[in-house]
């Protein structure tokens, strides 16, 4: 309980930025997920869609302070790479396949 007006306008204010930041990082965290279980199913075309839209859910995650940018930095280089690790894969199979 806040002793003082200030502090209970602190509190308010705080409830409701914690309650955008937690849309923003749940917004992330969803699309984040998509992308996870279409690059499990071998989607890839759908899986770089969404990737798209992870990185920029993101982005505008950091910049609105919901996350800091070295956290949403992480999570997109963690992304990325595990597409570009099955893209590689994938392409690796072709050309075995095709010689």
């Amino acid at each position: 309980m806040p002793n003082t007006k200030s502090a209970a306008r602190a509190l308010r204010r705080s409830e409701r930025r914690r309650l955008r930041n937690r849309m923003w990082r749940s917004m992330a965290r969803t699309f984040i997920k998509k992308a996870r279980k279409l690059m499990e199913a071998g989607d890839l075309e759908a899986a770089a869609r969404v990737i798209g839209d992870a990185i920029s859910t993101l982005d505008r995650a950091a910049a609105k302070g919901a996350i800091h940018k070295n956290n949403a930095a992480r999570r997109k280089s963690r992304l990325m790479k595990r597409f570009n690790a099955l893209v590689k894969a994938r392409l690796q199979q072709g050309q075995e396949q095709s010689a």
